[in-house]
């Protein structure tokens, strides 16, 4: 499927085989199947994730385990997501533009607004930005402003000046074609009392009162200007002064929920102690409940109970979730659909947890590392494993009725499904 994308594939048959290849190759994205012999998937991801050679390159896991549960577990080790088996082509290419192996469709859009901090003079800069940069921000933003309005003034003017201009030009061509005498073959002498003109008046009453009207729409436009500068300038003050209120409340808060985890860690050696059941790890079906993660936990707890100088027993109890499965004995049962309704389940129950002995339930570094407590504290520790099956149930089970589904139901299943550590300090 992935070559139809004219992708070059390269194949490793193991995890082991796996990890020899990435000492030599850097693929693009790795598809991790889950049941492999050997190490499975999930431990793979954990080791590719662990180097820092490896651990930058995306993995998706092509498995046949469905649930929130195992999806939740692989995330947490560092995959990129969970496809299902029977995968879909429109599955394979959503996975392939989100690791950026096809071109994207998608133009990305850049944020309209940025957040702006307003110090006391009334300049603007970027929230991010450090006292002497935030300066010569303001200082670029008012030198901005003010090239602005200058040039839109002097074009303002231009235009004015240029109109006044031709106006002026058409009134006195006007005005001295009106006061030419007429043509005259004979001139005829005339004596009358020389009255000097009247049209430079005119033409200078006309020019000072257009003067006045550009005067008067230029200072109406610069205050219309300014005073909506004066309303930007105070809305960014009011967001500012927001932000920093949000700000502060934020700081408390962290400050408060700080000191609170703080008091709860000191507190919690002692407490640990004396609660009885300390810790509750899921068990996704068809894995053994005393192996993988909870090998690491014991570790931890057992680390965490001789730094305290504990003494008494180590309780490690395994319960059994009752699954709504799909499946057959001959090819072996899976949690069903989280849609399919309840009652068209091939089985409720747990026969992989019913098919397992004592020796069978525990891997060998998991009884190695419980075998290996009680010598290495001088009997001060001694570990007790129990299986409590099914009658234990943590989380009750829905009410069974036409509309219940097997996703509702195997939900409180995975909460049943689980191993118990507790401690029990000697009197």
């Amino acid at each position: 499927m992935l070559e139809k994308y004219d992708i070059e594939v390269d194949m490793a048959e193991s995890a082991e085989q796996a990890l020899e290849y990435l000492k030599h190759n850097r693929p693009d994205a790795i598809f991790m199947d889950h049941l492999m012999p050997g190490m499975d998937g999930l431990q793979a991801v954990k080791a590719i994730k662990g180097n820092p050679q490896t651990a930058t390159i995306p993995i998706m896991m092509y498995t046949s385990q469905e649930g929130e549960l195992y999806v939740g577990q692989a995330r947490a080790l560092g995959a990129m997501g969970v496809l299902p088996k029977q995968v879909r082509p429109v599955d394979v290419s959503k996975v392939l533009y989100e690791l950026h192996l096809l071109p994207d469709r998608r133009d990305a859009a850049q944020p309209a607004l940025q957040p702006v901090e307003v110090d006391g003079s009334g300049s603007v800069a970027p929230a991010s930005a450090g006292p002497a940069e935030a300066n010569a921000y303001a200082a670029e933003w008012a030198r901005r402003v003010e090239a602005a309005i200058k040039e839109q003034t002097v074009d303002i003017r231009r235009f004015f000046v240029a109109s006044l201009d031709s106006f002026a030009t058409r009134i006195i061509g006007e005005v001295r074609d009106a006061l030419a005498p007429p043509e005259d073959p004979i001139p005829i002498p005339v004596a009358h009392p020389r009255h000097p003109p009247r049209w430079p008046w005119i033409a200078a009453f006309l020019a000072a009162s257009s003067l006045a009207v550009v005067c008067a729409i230029f200072w109406s436009l610069n205050r219309e200007e300014l005073a909506k500068s004066r309303a930007d300038l105070a809305a960014l003050e009011a967001a500012n002064a927001d932000l920093q209120h949000s700000s502060q409340d934020l700081a408390a808060t962290v400050k408060d929920l700080t000191g609170a985890l703080a008091a709860t860690a000191a507190a919690a050696p002692a407490a640990a102690v004396n609660s009885g059941t300390l810790r509750i790890e899921p068990v996704p079906y068809g894995e053994i409940p005393f192996d993988r993660g909870r090998l690491e936990v014991l570790r931890d707890f057992l680390a965490k109970l001789e730094s305290q100088g504990f003494h008494g027993v180590v309780k490690i109890t395994s319960a059994a979730g009752l699954y709504c499965l799909s499946g057959n004995p001959s090819d072996g049962y899976v949690p069903a659909s989280a849609t399919l309704p309840l009652s068209k389940c091939d089985l409720v129950g747990n026969p992989f947890e019913e098919s397992l002995n004592g020796q069978q339930r525990q891997s060998l570094a998991f009884a190695n590392l419980v075998a290996s407590v009680r010598q290495r504290t001088s009997g001060a520790i001694s570990v007790v494993i129990e299986n409590a099956g099914t009658t234990h149930a943590a989380a009750p089970y829905p009410q069974r009725n036409d509309s219940l589904t097997a996703g509702e139901w195997n939900r409180a299943a995975a909460s049943n499904n689980r191993v118990e550590f507790a401690a029990d300090p000697v009197p």
